[in-house]
């Protein structure tokens, strides 16, 4: 009985015998990617080959009502529904804002990012809004009374409904 501490003495010496001494680390890898800069909404998608601002531009151009193109473009935000950021209006050069809405109303963005940059992927097409839908928006923008009241003839509306948006940080 006097030697059983010698068994787990040797157990202890044994498992620290058994350390790996290597001090060597592996060196750190960086990746970067042009998506780091991005908080993503909806899917997952990728900023690559991302149409510009002007090239989404001629696209509608080309839309009548009834199309639909599948597309991802990168520009700014004009406005975000200020209730809970169920919708946003997208800058294009010379165009009207284009109105971006999200599948499913699976997803909502911040209602504090006018200005900042965007990429959107999803369907665009060209859509009648009633005048109901338009005051409905303009309250929601926060536009004043005597505006929204103005709102008396349904519009043609570039129209956008998305995926996935990455909002740059």
């Amino acid at each position: 009985m006097k030697n059983l501490w010698i068994l787990p003495a040797f157990a202890v010496l044994s498992l620290v015998s058994c350390k790996n001494t290597d001090n060597t680390k592996d060196p750190e890898v960086m990746v970067e990617t042009a998506d780091l800069a991005y908080s993503s909404y909806g899917e997952q998608i990728s900023s690559e080959n991302s149409l510009s601002a002007g090239e989404m531009e001629e696209r509608f151009k080309n839309l009548k009502e009834g199309d639909t193109i599948e597309v991802s473009f990168k520009t700014k935000v004009n406005s975000v529904c200020k209730g809970k950021g169920c919708w946003m209006t997208l800058d294009l050069p010379q165009e009207e804002d284009v109105m971006v809405k999200f599948k499913d109303y699976g997803f909502f963005v911040p209602m504090d990012i006018e200005e900042k940059e965007v990429v959107v992927n999803g369907k665009a097409f060209v859509a009648e809004v009633s005048v109901e839908e338009q005051q409905h928006y303009a309250e929601d923008k926060g536009d004043s009374p005597g505006k929204i009241a103005a709102i008396t003839r349904p519009k043609r509306t570039l129209t956008f409904l998305a995926d996935g948006v990455l909002i740059k940080d």
